[in-house]
C-alpha cells in the first residue's frame, strides 16, 4: 500500500493496453507510482460486464511488466472479504465499458466506499473512459444508446470529465454546450492517449500519446 498522505488518481481519456497494446507508456507510468519493485494491480472490468476478454486482454499486458496482477469481478467474486482484498492492492485499474452499470454495481456491493477507503490509503486509482468518468463528481457519458449525457459520479474529484474528446465527433460540441448551458460543471476533458495525474484532488500533470480507438464511456 503507498503512502497514506498521497492520494492519486490517473484519469485516461483512452489508452493502455485496451486501446494501445503496442503502447505500454501509460500503464508504466501508473505502475510506477506506487513506487514498489512489483506492486499488486487489481483490474476492476465492471463496466465491461466483467468481460472474460478484456480481463485475458489485462493479463496478458500485464503479466509481461514487473507486477502482480489479479482481478476483481462482481460476478464471480474471489472471496466474501471484498474489502480486504481491494486493501491488499498498491493499484486499482479501472477499465472501460458502462458507466452508469458500472455505479449501480459499485453502489450494491459497497464497492465505491472500498474505493474511497482505498484512495485515502494511498493505493492508486486509475482507469480509462467509464474507469475514468467514475471518479469525478460528474461525467459525460454514453451509457444509454444514441445520446450523450451527464452522469452523478463518485466525487473523489472535482468537476466533471468527458474522456475520448478528440475520439468521437459529438463529443466535443456536445461537453460544451453541457457547460454554456450549466447542465454540467466545469470540469476536464481528455483525449484518447492522455491521462491526467491528480495528486490530493489537484491535477499535477497529465501524459499524452497518440490516440487509438476508443471505449464507450
Amino acid at each position: 500500500m503507498g503512502e497514506a498522505s498521497i492520494k492519486q488518481i490517473v484519469a485516461m481519456g483512452g489508452g493502455g493496453f485496451s486501446m494501445e497494446a503496442e503502447n505500454p507508456l501509460l500503464d508504466q507510468y501508473i505502475l510506477g507510482l506506487a513506487e514498489k519493485e512489483k506492486p499488486r494491480v487489481c483490474f476492476l472490468p465492471t463496466a465491461s460486464g466483467d468481460s472474460d476478454r478484456y480481463i485475458v486482454r489485462f493479463y496478458s499486458a500485464f503479466l509481461k511488466f514487473p507486477c502482480t496482477p489479479t482481478h476483481l469481478s462482481l460476478f464471480q467474486p474471489p472471496t466474501a472479504d471484498l474489502r480486504s482484498f481491494v486493501l491488499e492492492q498498491d493499484i486499482i485499474y479501472v477499465g472501460g465499458g458502462n458507466t452508469r452499470s458500472l455505479l449501480a454495481l459499485w453502489r450494491e456491493w459497497e464497492i465505491d466506499q472500498i474505493l474511497r477507503e482505498a484512495w485515502e490509503a494511498g493505493i492508486v486509482l486509475a482507469g480509462l473512459s467509464a474507469g475514468s468518468i467514475c471518479w469525478f463528481e460528474e461525467g459525460m457519458t454514453d451509457s444509454v444508446p444514441g445520446s450523450l449525457n451527464p452522469l452523478r459520479c463518485l466525487g473523489f474529484l472535482k468537476g466533471s470529465h468527458c474522456p475520448h474528446y478528440d475520439g468521437e465527433a459529438e463529443r466535443r460540441p456536445a461537453y460544451q454546450r453541457l457547460l454554456s448551458e450549466g447542465l454540467i460543471s466545469e470540469g476536464y476533458a481528455a483525449d484518447d492517449g492522455v491521462g491526467l495525474h491528480f495528486v490530493g484532488g489537484s491535477l499535477r500533470e497529465n501524459r499524452q500519446l497518440p490516440p487509438k480507438r476508443r471505449l464507450s464511456a
